[in-house]
């Protein structure tokens, strides 16, 4: 199960690169357009796109890794008990908002694939097409927050609950 779970983290952190790849050709292309006059449309459009796709189809893999900012100055001062509750509070309601999060975003791109919603820029793209990025960064991050809570059930620090590089070097 580990094997798949990083598998999955690691496709979804290559669709982010993608996505970065795609802003970046599309920022350039902008320059060349601008500079020679093609009249290509709905460059920034897409450029917008690739940044939020990236955003979250990173959201998982950052956060198992351990990547995610953590603000641990707090934590660090605390009792092991107030500590221990201070993390479990901390995933629970990770947990919600992330399942909350993920339910709409998957109903967003439901809602506009149904709809035939498009974009209003020159480029008319169909808006459910970049909201498949964020749904499923979504419950990419939902993934990894339920992994995360279960390697701290079953008896892992909250810093090694995200499989993070700090854990591993302990």
């Amino acid at each position: 199960m580990r094997r798949l779970l990083d598998s999955f983290y690691a496709a979804l952190m290559a669709l982010a690169a993608l996505a970065l790849l795609l802003t970046f050709v599309c920022v350039m292309l902008s320059i060349i357009d601008r500079q020679l006059g093609w009249g290509l449309r709905g460059l920034d459009a897409y450029a917008g796109y690739g940044i939020a796709a990236a955003l979250f189809l990173a959201l998982p893999g950052t956060l198992q890794k351990g990547e995610h900012i953590r603000v641990t100055l707090l934590l660090q001062r605390l009792p092991q008990a107030w500590r221990n509750a201070l993390e479990w509070w901390s995933l629970a309601l990770g947990l919600v908002l992330t399942g909350m999060l993920s339910f709409y975003a998957g109903r967003l791109v439901w809602v506009s694939q149904t709809t035939n919603d498009i974009s209003q820029g020159s480029d008319a793209t169909p808006l459910w097409l970049p909201q498949i990025a964020m749904a499923l960064g979504c419950v990419g991050l939902l993934v990894a927050l339920a992994d995360a809570a279960w390697s701290r059930a079953t008896g892992g620090s909250f810093e090694q609950a995200g499989g993070g590089e700090a854990a591993r070097m302990e």
